[in-house]
């Protein structure tokens, strides 16, 4: 069957293999954002709907507009609210990653809202883009999104958490390091490379091993993710907002020169 929109690589898939998926946060609540993350090359943005100004429909529109690219997309969420997820999904999205998981339960929460039954709770339509809006048949959707399901992605970004790591784990399709909010939870705020916050990613990292899951790490800039990649398939760089900002004080650097041309 024919679909309008593009052909969106399965990060899942991508994860398992042998590379390390690069993407970057997408803050901005325009489609050049997008344009602009998929023309350099990135394997995927991570749409941010906890820190950056954007309400779900603008989250929806850029999702539909990286499918129609062919770039995967994932969804960074504040609070779990099923209904919003499975929105987002169905938009199109290759799976949410919630912020501050510290409990087994909510890892499996997230879960359940990311996967169909009988791994997940997630409600079944057909009324949407990724199922061409009825056009594919339901058993055939139901065969495709279990080939290729959303990621349930959860932030771990606190000094302890209150269930065991691995038990947060074994819930979900992969662990993701917060180092900001890390290093500040840890009262060594940006200090990523300290021995206590490198420990403390030490410990997520060989929870996520055990369970056989990946893990992600957010670096602000190549410095940083040259410091903090190793062991991890997914590194998120940055931010489309952090970027354009560099480059806009980069090019500003001596304003007074530039006005004496």
């Amino acid at each position: 069957m024919t679909s309008t929109e593009g052909s969106v690589p399965g990060l899942r898939a991508m994860l398992r293999g042998g590379t390390r998926v690069v993407g970057t946060f997408v803050k901005l609540p325009v489609l050049e954002s997008i344009d602009l993350v998929a023309e350099a090359g990135f394997d995927f943005g991570l749409v941010d709907l906890e820190h950056a100004q954007m309400d779900e429909a603008d989250a929806l529109r850029l999702i539909r507009h990286a499918r129609a690219r062919g770039l995967a997309t994932l969804v960074r969420i504040a609070a779990l609210e099923g209904g919003s997820v499975n929105r987002l999904l169905e938009a199109g999205a290759s799976g949410m990653q919630l912020s501050t998981v510290r409990t087994a339960a909510t890892a499996r929460g997230l879960r359940e809202a990311c996967h169909y039954p009988p791994k997940g709770r997630r409600s079944v339509s057909l009324a949407h883009p990724v199922a061409s809006y009825g056009a594919v048949p339901l058993i055939e959707y139901l065969a495709r999104a279990a080939a290729d399901a959303p990621l349930a992605i959860g932030q771990i970004e606190t000094a302890a958490t209150e269930s065991p790591l691995a038990e947060i784990a074994r819930e979900l399709d992969a662990l993701f390091i917060g180092t900001v909010d890390l290093t500040v939870d840890m009262g060594l705020p940006g200090q990523a490379s300290a021995p206590a916050v490198a420990a403390r990613m030490a410990d997520i990292k060989a929870a996520a091993d055990a369970a056989g899951v990946p893990v992600g790490v957010f670096a602000p800039n190549r410095a940083a993710a040259t410091a903090l990649a190793a062991g991890t398939k997914m590194l998120v760089l940055g931010s489309d907002v952090q970027l354009l900002g560099e480059s806009l004080r980069a090019a500003a650097a001596d304003l007074g020169a530039l006005r004496s041309l």
